[in-house]
């Protein structure tokens, strides 16, 4: 289908405002900052912004959407999503001159939803659930067990993918339609993470889970075996098809991320990497990717070892860099996870004892910090206590000479009130040393 005049003329106008973004002196001045870090070699500490609720944050109309057309309206989404990033809270966030395409893949939905809970490793998720905000896609979980018996564990089969070759080159054809003498057009592949415990908790339900690692530990070791097998069975296949990505693009500010961190840097991709192969033709050396057991936080290293990272170390083993962890409270594990092989960044809980944590890790990698989004929840806004938190933040990884990064995410709410997420981002980078945002 064609795209219509009113669709084009809208993300030509879009994205020629985001490429004279991208070409400022500022952007590159930025990558190198991130790859300083990312390095182990950090100019300052470095902010991002991720997981915002949207539907909360428009002002003025300016994420309003006036394309028509299924693809158009991604693109829109994205496009106008890093303008509004830019304008209001850029912290160190990278703007490129560049949209990206992704490769249409059968078996795999890239634009909507995580490989497993696509339903490709077999089965989809069985829930209820409850929203206390209906335009918020934050709700409440009620998972129902899928998993009981060693029979079904059959349930979790290998994925077949295929690269759909007529579907990604109309989409190209389309964008380059679009944006020819605008911007510049770049296809990517599939970017991979390994977090087979979060889709496990979706298929069983955590409780469970919590309770058959220690009743059925011979249960859950199947799970997860079949689990790990299923998706490396995935990986090879991307990398067989030459259709693996190395770069993740985040929908909410664009930008090139792995988790919620932008990923520049000077190591990858691995040596013997050829530019000039047609399409992204990567092995997974030549990529990051993340991964994390959050509902481990609560158990033992012993059964973290067991259950979790004898498994992931198979598949952490194939990529160039690494970045573990999430919302789990990793400052009492950090020997543990020294073990992932190329292991770059840790991330840890809101909750997590950040002094504890910055002295474990030192200046082995970078600690990913995550502040507490609850300060956008409460009745009054107080900028002094979010100040404090993240001097203490910088303060007590500079004691222990701990490269580390704030990133604020995981924002299911700011109470319709988004200037609060602007000003928490000026707060951030000015007690970081990179001036206002």
């Amino acid at each position: 289908m064609p795209v219509s005049k009113k669709d084009r003329e809208t993300l030509r106008e879009l994205a020629g405002r985001l490429a004279e973004i991208g070409a400022l002196p500022v952007q590159q001045e930025k990558i190198k900052l991130w790859k300083a870090l990312n390095g182990l070699k950090p100019v300052r500490p470095m902010v991002i912004v991720s997981n915002i609720p949207w539907h909360e944050m428009d002002v003025d109309g300016e994420l309003e959407l006036q394309t028509e057309d299924g693809f158009c309206r991604y693109l829109e989404t994205r496009l106008r999503r890093t303008l509004y990033g830019w304008k209001h809270m850029p912290v160190d966030m990278v703007v490129e001159p560049v949209v990206d395409v992704p490769l249409a893949i059968r078996g795999v939905d890239y634009l909507d939803r995580p490989v497993a809970t696509a339903g490709i490793l077999g089965l989809d998720i069985v829930e209820r659930t409850i929203a206390a905000d209906p335009h918020n896609d934050v709700v409440s979980h009620q998972y129902f067990d899928q998993l009981a018996t060693e029979e079904d564990v059959q349930k979790i089969v290998n994925p077949t993918i295929l690269l759909d070759e007529e579907g990604t080159a109309r989409a190209e054809e389309k964008a380059h339609e679009i944006f020819d003498g605008v911007i510049a057009v770049e296809v990517q592949g599939y970017f991979m993470n390994f977090s087979p415990w979060d889709d496990i908790s979706k298929w069983r339900g955590v409780q469970q889970i919590l309770l058959d690692l220690a009743d059925r530990p011979d249960l859950m070791h199947k799970i997860v075996s079949r689990y790990t097998d299923a998706y490396l069975s995935l990986l090879d296949q991307l990398e067989e098809q030459g259709i693996l990505g190395t770069i993740h693009q985040d929908i909410a500010f664009g930008q090139r991320i792995v988790q919620c961190s932008p990923d520049y840097t000077d190591e990858l991709p691995a040596d013997g990497f050829d530019p000039a192969r047609p399409r992204p033709r990567h092995s997974a050396r030549d990529s990051w990717t993340f991964g994390a057991a959050q509902i481990f936080d609560g158990v033992s290293p012993e059964m973290h070892q067991e259950f979790e990272l004898d498994y992931a170390i198979k598949w952490y083993s194939r990529f160039g860099l690494v970045y573990y962890g999430c919302c789990d409270q990793l400052h009492k594990k950090i020997d543990l996870i020294r073990q992932i092989p190329n292991l770059r960044k840790i991330s840890m809980s809101p909750l997590a004892n950040v002094e504890r944590g910055a002295e474990q890790i030192g200046a082995d990698f970078v600690f990913s910090r995550k502040p507490n989004p609850a300060v956008f929840v409460n009745d009054s806004w107080e900028p002094e206590v979010i100040e404090r938190d993240i001097r203490e933040t910088v303060d007590s990884c500079g004691r222990y000479g701990c490269p580390v990064e704030i990133v604020m995410k995981d924002i299911s709410t700011v109470r319709y009130k988004p200037q609060r997420l602007w000003e928490w981002a000026d707060i951030a980078m000015r007690v970081v040393g990179g001036g206002h945002a």
